[in-house]
């Protein structure tokens, strides 16, 4: 595999290791559980992946995670703070200054050009547009799509979508990175490439990052695994069978 372009180094910061949990969350979407008492924890630069079958849960166990889905009962908790007895207003403010996001097909704002895209939640937590775009023009480089910066999404592949996707979910140091499904719309060359870049991003600015994935080959750049199944998160795995472990840099032999 190609070596990893650097990404951005983080300027220095003083925040306190953050760690995010969650304890027996049930949620469920009319009769239809989807959560059944999961409990979950991760502490600040450890990427986790979460895996299991379709339907099982994992993709609401990240939102409620994230403070997009409130649970039905149950508790999460953000650096000792109670995500789930926040106000919708607080949550978002939470999500724009605390959390990152990458999805499986960008979700790019397609009015937008590619820097204006990786500025956007820079220029929502109130940055100046100066400095917004100075730091999302730091990203083009090391992720291999200088010259692109004026492009809007439509203009773009899939992978360099993803790319920017990726840059706007770290341009704003966030404390945790929410990936769902980050590699599921890209070959499987340009998906290791994403996830190379994804992890040598997290690793340097020490942003927790927890991946909500099918694929073995990509929960292997994980520091541990978790399997939910039936709205339960089972104990954690060392490693998916067949796989070697991953090494330090992130990226699978």
């Amino acid at each position: 595999m190609n070596a990893v372009a650097t990404a951005p180094t983080a300027s220095a910061t003083t925040t306190s290791d953050a760690t995010l949990s969650c304890r027996d969350l049930h949620k469920s979407f009319g009769q239809t559980p989807a959560l059944r008492g999961a409990d979950f924890s991760v502490d600040q630069g450890e990427i986790v992946a979460i895996m299991g079958p379709s339907g099982s849960g994992k993709s609401t166990l990240l939102h409620c995670l994230a403070g997009i889905l409130m649970p039905d009962a149950g508790e999460v908790l953000f650096a000792g703070r109670r995500v789930d007895q926040m106000s919708e207003a607080r949550r978002s403010e939470l999500r724009r200054r605390e959390f990152g996001f990458v999805f499986q097909f960008g979700q790019l704002v397609p009015e937008l050009s590619a820097e204006e895209n990786i500025a956007l939640p820079l220029l929502l937590a109130g940055r100046r547009r100066p400095e917004a775009f100075a730091a999302a023009r730091r990203w083009f480089a090391p992720l291999g799509l200088d010259g692109l910066e004026g492009r809007r999404s439509g203009e773009l592949s899939g992978g360099e979508s993803q790319r920017v996707a990726l840059a706007r979910g770290l341009v704003a140091e966030p404390q945790v990175l929410f990936a769902d499904e980050p590699t599921g719309s890209l070959d499987s060359l340009t998906g290791e490439q994403v996830m190379d870049l994804l992890v040598d991003g997290a690793r340097r600015q020490r942003t927790t990052v927890i991946i909500v994935t099918h694929e073995p080959r990509v929960a292997a750049y994980a520091d541990r695994e978790v399997i939910v199944r039936d709205g339960r998160v089972a104990d954690p795995v060392a490693g998916v069978a067949g796989l070697p472990e991953p090494a330090l840099s992130g990226a699978p032999r």
